[in-house]
């Protein structure tokens, strides 16, 4: 079971790599060809998407957490991931940082100030520009960069894990619905799945890469000058789009390893310098306070879908945007999580994918954004206003009301951008992986190819609709991902309940 199916002498699957390769090109012609109607066209679509099956975006990632939180406390926790010698390649804090680089990335630092200040103005239940309507705020955006987009993350990078290693199956997404289909995932219906698969990677990818150099535009224009348009956009996705590429060359363990570090570093500088230049006491305290809130109404939180809210379509742009953009970037953060976690258990696995990124995310979100919420309640509402005009300038008015803005402005510039390279470098690699069958020895002109795919349909989104095109890109390839994932976790249960009784006996 370990060889790749349907592979070629070009070391590619031809069926998965020709379909997914051929309807994104597709994809990109129609848009560049009908660019008056797109955004039109990508409104409609979001909207109808949020509407009808917001319910069940919320009601699958509740479960998929729960599921995941049942896995790791039961006797299945004590699984190791493939077998019981293995033991993991990469340290704890290696570990930690390609987790947290690959899961949140560009978005935290595009999301961080803009989020909350703008749940200020508008939040659901609550008064805005209020001390309660900030409570709503970071309740908000702590449920949407969680606990529940980390259990979006464990269980689809479990399932590969523990298919590929423990059971001897190529790592690729078919290979989790093993025991419901048996060989047939080596055909039609299998190669279905890895298409979408890829699909839902690039577009959630280029979401990513379209906020990125939004963001990057913003700070270039605070620092330089730099006219915020369109075309620098398009400019700056192709330049470090080009240098992702070059980046591909050098391997999990020199690159993304190295980058990974490195970027983890440098967002601790920058969270330690607003810590330090901030209200230092006022976010101690609501990072406290705001964590344990969000704790206490996990559950009520992770349910609500604005059922009496009639006309209101906050949750559409919101909750359930967030949700089918971490669906539709699951393939490509569960991949990537499984290579790098080989001989942890199934709770080590769990528990740290769900703790350890969110606990830096929650202290990444009470400090930048909870800077930008005390500001705007106790000083002035101009990063309101900001993040009303451009939510990718929201970051950089924040920093510019402390000392050394020029280098705190340059700093964040240069964490964008290396989340930038970073995801775009382990996107390659994933859907490489994904389109060679399986194996993990992909060669270096099929990882430039999928970077580079990834950057021009950033490219065409960004012509074809700006933030509604990004969205729209995330929410219509995470709905049937979404289902895809419910049989998954199926299929994951069933597996380990036919392994588990013989290897505890």
């Amino acid at each position: 079971m370990n060889s790749k199916p349907g592979g070629s002498k070009f070391g590619i699957h031809p069926v998965v790599f020709g379909f997914s390769a051929g309807l994104t090109v597709l994809f990109l012609v129609l848009t560049l060809a009908n660019l008056g109607a797109a955004d039109a066209m990508f409104s409609a679509v979001k909207d109808g998407i949020a509407r009808r099956f917001g319910w069940f975006f919320i009601l699958s990632v509740q479960g998929f957490l729960l599921l995941c939180v049942v896995l790791a406390a039961s006797r299945f926790g004590r699984i190791r991931i493939g077998g019981p010698d293995a033991r993991p390649e990469f340290s704890s804090l290696s570990w930690f940082a390609m987790l947290f680089a690959a899961g949140m990335g560009i978005g935290l630092m595009f999301w961080s100030v803009a989020e909350p200040v703008l749940h200020l103005q508008n939040p659901p239940g609550a008064t805005p520009m209020t001390p309660e309507g900030a409570q709503r705020a970071l309740d908000l955006t702590f449920l949407h960069w969680g606990l529940h987009v980390w259990g979006i993350y464990a269980l689809v990078g479990l399932a590969l894990a523990y298919f590929a290693y423990n059971r001897g199956l190529p790592m690729t997404i078919r290979s989790a619905f093993h025991p419901l289909l048996g060989d047939r995932i080596h055909g039609p219906i299998g190669h279905a799945i890895d298409v979408l698969a890829v699909l839902a990677a690039l577009f959630g990818l280029a979401t990513s890469l379209g906020l990125g150099v939004a963001q990057i535009n913003a700070g270039l224009n605070y620092a330089f000058g730099i006219a915020f348009s369109t075309g620098a956009q398009l400019g700056l996705i192709a330049l470090i789009t080009l240098v992702s590429a070059a980046s591909v060359g050098s391997g999990l363990e020199r690159g993304i390893k190295l980058l990974s570090n490195v970027n983890l570093l440098a967002a601790l500088l920058l969270l330690v310098f607003v810590l330090l230049a901030g209200p230092t006491l006022f976010l101690l305290e609501n990072l406290v306070e705001s964590t344990g809130h969000y704790l206490q109404n996990l559950l009520v939180l992770g349910s609500w879908t604005e059922t009496y809210s009639l006309e209101s379509d906050w949750q559409g742009s919101w909750t359930v945007f967030y949700w089918s953009w971490w669906i539709a970037w699951s393939p490509f953060v569960g991949m990537f999580i499984a290579r790098i976690s080989r001989g942890r258990t199934v709770r080590e696995f769990i528990f740290g994918v769900l703790a350890m990124p969110s606990l830096l995310t929650f202290v990444w979100m009470a400090t930048l954004g909870g800077a930008a919420i005390y500001e705007s309640l106790f000083v002035d509402p101009g990063i309101v206003y900001a993040a009303n005009d451009n939510v990718a300038t929201a970051l950089f008015e924040l920093l510019s009301r402390y000392p050394l803005q020029e280098l705190s402005v340059l700093l964040a510039i240069f964490l964008v951008m290396i989340f930038f390279v970073t995801s775009c470098d382990s996107g390659s690699l994933v859907m490489g992986i994904i389109t060679c069958g399986g194996t993990t020895d992909i060669r270096l002109p099929q990882r430039v190819f999928w970077a580079l795919l990834a950057g021009a349909v950033a490219a065409v989104l960004v012509l074809g609709g700006g933030l509604t095109a990004l969205q729209t890109a995330s929410i219509s390839t995470g709905l049937p991902f979404a289902v895809a994932l419910v049989f998954m976790a199926v299929c994951l249960v069933k597996a380990l309940r036919e392994d588990v009784p013989e290897r505890s006996r």
